[in-house]
C-alpha cells in the first residue's frame, strides 16, 4: 500500500457510501487523512478508522505461480 493512494470510502458517520477520496495519511491518533472533492472543491476529511472502511482502488499485484515462501 502506498501514500497518497486512491481510496472509496464506507463510513456510515459521514454518509459516505463508495465516495472517492484520496488517502493522505493514517494518523496516530486514530484517523484516516482524506482529500474529498465535493462540489468541483477539494476537502480534507478526519475519518475515525473504528468506523471506516477503505477499499483501494488499485488491486494487489498477483504473485508468480511457481513463487514460493519458505517457512
Amino acid at each position: 500500500m502506498e501514500i497518497p493512494s486512491k481510496v472509496s470510502i464506507y463510513c456510515p458517520l459521514l454518509d459516505a457510501k463508495g465516495t472517492p477520496a484520496k488517502l493522505m495519511s493514517i494518523g496516530k491518533d486514530g484517523y484516516y487523512h482524506l482529500e474529498v472533492s465535493v462540489k468541483g472543491n477539494v476537502h480534507t476529511v478526519f475519518a475515525p478508522i473504528q468506523h471506516t472502511a477503505l477499499l483501494f482502488s488499485e488491486p494487489e499485484p498477483q504473485l508468480e505461480q511457481d513463487f514460493e515462501i519458505e517457512r
